[in-house]
This record gives C-alpha cells, structure tokens and sequence, in this order.
C-alpha cells in the first residue's frame, strides 16, 4: 500500500514549499515497492493559486479521510491561513490520527497557532524565526536548523530546505539507500552541509558592491584572525577612514558588528550541533576569550553558551 501524504495549501502558498516536497515523493516512488501518494488539499477545494500565480488542483477537507503524514506548507498567505477555524481544526484532527505532522517554511506558524509545537523544538526560515517566538513563547525555535525532527512533529526551513525533509522522511520509510538515490536524483544534496546561518546573515548584511560581498565571504572564511578596520580596509585596497564609512552605508552596520554577527553566527552552529569545549568554539570563531563570546552571546541571544547548548539538545534546564 502507497504512503498516503496529505499537502495543506491555501491562497497565496509558495510555490516550491509545495513541489519540493511532492517531487521528492514521487522520485522515491520510483524506487521503492512502498511508494507514495501525495494528495493536495485546501478548505474549498479546486484551483488553490500560489504567490507566483501558478495553481494546483486540490481536494476539499471535507472529502478527506485519514493520512499517514500531513505536510503543511509556507508562503506569503500563512497569516490568514493560521487564522482560519477550518484549517486549524483540521490540522488538529491530523495531529491525532497521523503518523507525522510536518511543516515546510512559515508552515510552522500554523502548526503553532495549533498548539502542536509547544514545548518542542522546531525551525521555520530564518527571516520569521524571531516572529515564531514572539508570538509562541512556548515554542522552542532554533533558527539555524535546515531541519528538525521532534517526535511525531517534523519542521523545515526556508523553501527548499522541505527537499532536506522530505529526503529524512524517504529515508525513515523506505530506507538509507533510496533516500541517497532519490537525493542524487533531484541533484541534490542527501545531508546539506551546515546550517541556515551560512545563507541568514550573508543574505541579511549581503551588498551590491561586489567588494563588499567578496570581503563579507572572506571574513566568513577567516573568522580565527585579527579582523580590525585597518586589516579590513587593506583587504579591499582602501583607507581605514573610507573603508568605514563606505561599508556601513553599503552593509548597513559598522565593519566591526558585521564581524561580531559572523562569528556569532558560527559559534552558535559549533555551540548546537557539536560536543566541542566552549573555550574551544571561542577560539575557532575569533572570540579567543570565552567570556568575551558569553557576553556577546548574552547580547544578541538573551544566553550564554551553555543555555544555548541545552535547549538545543532538548535539555533546557
């Protein structure tokens, strides 16, 4: 018997969140004798239209039965989707008679506004990261996840990070060796290195000036040196004085928060996704002193390292 996949969409879904997941079914199909069938669905049902203007062809809630896994998908109308009775009803029936829930980019939110997320560890892009805690307190976000994996509850990044979890959803059901040739088959990476942080701040500090960005990278790539102004200025072939004032206009921060968001960002990764001794990620990220990378982790993270490290690894206390 074929994997029964249930796709919830609404107006104004993205697009990919969508046929990311879906092709990855359908190519592990091809493999496995267990195969999959994916069915989209939406509150009415019919022609459900995404963000870009494309539609697909959806059966209503209510001609539905039973799933063995739910997917839930992200896009630029998940506000008003959350918000909808039939939806969250539906979601929470789901969440009682599926094997999995999972959700794809801002997905999460309605898994939220369902209360199947609190107290677990969940991911969602990480542009709305901040916008799922504040508004879910309970929730315990990790904004640097590509995927994450909670007991019956799985949650994936920005758009094509679903790929990531729908390739750990093949493996789980039909195993090691057609997940490896489904990925391969979609070109795709099986367990795409690191997390959403070698995309978030680039992207967020990215500029124009192709100096800037090349610079940006090189610090990335180097984050274990002295990176002053001055040794920065010299990179790009410029005076401390023009250096400085040139970058914060084309990054929008000064050369020193910039270096202090990067390496924050790879600490914190080493911090969650490693045993490594605190006083050794200090130094590997440019911090050298760990005190001087729990401050700076108080201040951008509201924890120190250790916090940090045990939420992560579901541990809070």
């Amino acid at each position: 018997m074929p994997i029964r996949i249930g796709l919830l969409l609404y107006p104004d879904f993205q697009l990919l969140d969508a046929a990311g997941v879906t092709a990855a079914f359908e190519i592990a199909s091809t493999f496995g004798r267990a195969g999959y069938e994916t069915t989209p669905l939406s509150r009415h049902g019919g022609l459900v239209r995404s963000s870009s203007g494309m539609a697909i062809k959806t059966v209503p809630l209510a001609a539905v039965g039973a799933f063995d896994t739910l997917v839930v998908v992200g896009g630029e109308g998940h506000r008003q989707a959350m918000a909808c009775p039939e939806l969250q009803a539906f979601i929470r029936h789901q969440a009682g008679t599926a094997r999995r829930i999972c959700s794809v980019c801002t997905g999460a939110f309605l898994l939220a506004a369902a209360r199947l997320l609190d107290g677990r560890r969940v991911t969602t892009h990480w542009q709305q990261a901040r916008a799922l805690k504040a508004r879910f307190p309970e929730v315990r976000v990790s904004a640097d996840a590509i995927h994450i994996h909670d007991g019956p509850i799985w949650t994936s990044a920005g758009i094509s990070a679903g790929i990531d979890m729908a390739l750990a959803l093949v493996t789980e059901d039909l195993g090691t060796d057609i997940g490896r040739r489904t990925a391969q088959q979609m070109v795709v990476f099986y367990h795409r290195p690191g997390g959403q942080s070698q995309f978030s701040v680039l992207l967020e500090m990215g500029s124009t000036q192709e100096r800037f960005a090349d610079l940006l990278g090189w610090i990335r790539s180097n984050l274990q040196q002295r990176l002053t102004v001055d040794i920065l200025a010299s990179h790009v072939g410029m005076s401390p004085r023009n250096f400085s004032r040139s970058f914060q206009t084309a990054v929008g921060m000064s050369p020193a928060r910039a270096v202090e968001k990067l390496r924050l960002e790879a600490a914190r990764e080493r911090v969650e996704r490693s045993t490594l001794p605190i006083e050794a990620i200090a130094a590997m990220t440019g911090f050298h002193d760990p005190e001087r990378m729990r401050r700076a982790f108080l201040r951008e993270f509201h924890q120190p390292p250790q916090a940090v490290r045990r939420n992560a690894n579901g541990n809070p206390n």
